[in-house]
């Protein structure tokens, strides 16, 4: 009789921790509440890790070649140009004249993402901007040689990448995007619908120091 007992009693406590670690693991508070990790992934709250840190929020925006200006870059093929999403930054002597001169960031923000997307994109930067209280992603896309990582820090103005031509497929430029929706996924570069994308040329002008 005290074998069947004990035996009962092992299946009882085997059964009840069974069950509570699945009810942990499909806990997507308690499954994720020990991640001391310090990835920042798009599903996170930007607004919070800016709160940590004040320094890093956008006062004011540059443009990402020549800077401050764009001296020495013309825009190739501009916001909604044949459905483009983006701005096209190109030297003023063309060709791949411009080819591995430097990338920097418009403003002070967060780079969210570092990423060779390949076919089109290349190789791809992504960061996040804190600026008036509303959350901004500006995206450099076909760079030849990436200079930061992602999931830190990064201020205005400073290096990121360098122009690249998406390893040939096309002329040396730089393909820029900004965005209001933050967590929109990389995207097809053109589209005639420009829900969360905006105008880069007119929102760094308007929002300059």
């Amino acid at each position: 009789m005290k074998y069947p007992v004990i035996y009962c009693f092992v299946c009882f406590i085997f059964w009840s921790c069974k069950d509570n670690a699945i009810q942990i693991a499909d806990d997507p508070i308690n499954a994720y509440s020990t991640d001391t990790s310090p990835v920042f992934t798009e599903k996170n709250n930007y607004k919070t890790r800016f709160k940590n840190d004040t320094t890093f929020v956008a006062k004011g925006f540059d443009f990402p070649v020549g800077k401050p200006n764009a001296k020495g870059y013309y825009n190739a093929q501009k916001f909604q140009e044949n459905n483009h999403l983006g701005d096209d930054w190109n030297g003023e002597n063309g060709g791949n004249t411009d080819f591995g001169d430097p990338i920097y960031s418009i403003a002070n923000g967060y780079i969210s993402e570092v990423k060779d997307y390949k076919g089109g994109w290349g190789k791809v930067i992504r960061i996040v901007h804190l600026h008036n209280k509303k959350l901004y992603k500006s995206i450099y896309a076909h760079c030849d040689s990436i200079l930061v990582n992602s999931n830190r820090f990064i201020k205005k103005g400073e290096k990121i990448a360098t122009i690249g031509n998406c390893n040939g497929a096309y002329f040396a430029h730089l393909h820029l995007e900004i965005r209001n929706k933050v967590d929109l996924d990389i995207g097809s570069g053109y589209s005639t619908d420009t829900t969360g994308y905006l105008n880069p040329t007119n929102f760094i002008n308007k929002n300059r120091n």
